[in-house]
């Protein structure tokens, strides 16, 4: 059960009202995932829906590069709407099964090129706090300072989403079983 009542659409604030309104519009179409709980908070649910546009939808990383980040970062977080929602948008963009399933469960995943640079650098920041100067030379080199700046702005902000996933006990589609162990 999540921590939160559901919020009555119809009993909106005028400022909740338009941070919602925002989000159904923009690219995502709903209110899904961790924004019903921002909306308490109408200011910030306006500043992260906005960033979480950019970072989902407007990098220069491409979009199996962005959703790897993802969900690294989710199951790194144990956020299983998180995990659950994004191996969903990586499977459309291409992210190889066995990739995904390694993630989920732990495993180094078979990767190599570009996707091997993102799950090094997130992995190694995730874990360590930092990243080597080996690490982040071969991030620079595969995606230049501006990609290596929105690679960490995507990690931090599903970072941000993780939490608020996890705090407010967000529940899973129904019938859906969590994809990660806790």
């Amino acid at each position: 059960m999540p921590r939160l009542s559901p919020l009555n659409m119809d009993e909106l604030t005028p400022e909740q009202r338009d941070v919602a309104d925002a989000i159904v519009s923009g690219p995502r179409g709903g209110l899904r995932g961790p924004f019903e709980p921002w909306l308490r908070s109408p200011q910030l649910a306006d500043r992260a829906q906005k960033l979480g546009e950019f970072c989902r939808f407007g990098t220069s990383l491409s979009k199996p590069l962005s959703e790897l980040a993802i969900i690294i970062t989710g199951a790194f977080w144990k956020s299983q709407y998180e995990f659950y929602a994004h191996a969903r948008i990586a499977r459309e963009v291409g992210v190889p099964e066995a990739v995904i399933e390694s993630i989920r469960t732990g495993v180094r995943p078979a990767l190599e090129g570009n996707a091997l640079t993102v799950y090094e650098f997130v992995t190694e920041y995730l874990t360590t706090r930092r990243v080597s100067d080996g690490t982040y030379a071969r991030a620079v080199q595969a995606f230049g300072e501006p990609g290596v700046v929105e690679l960490v702005g995507i990690v931090g902000y599903y970072g941000l989403v993780a939490m608020t996933l996890n705090v407010f006990d967000m529940p899973l589609p129904a019938g859906v079983s969590p994809p990660l162990a806790e």
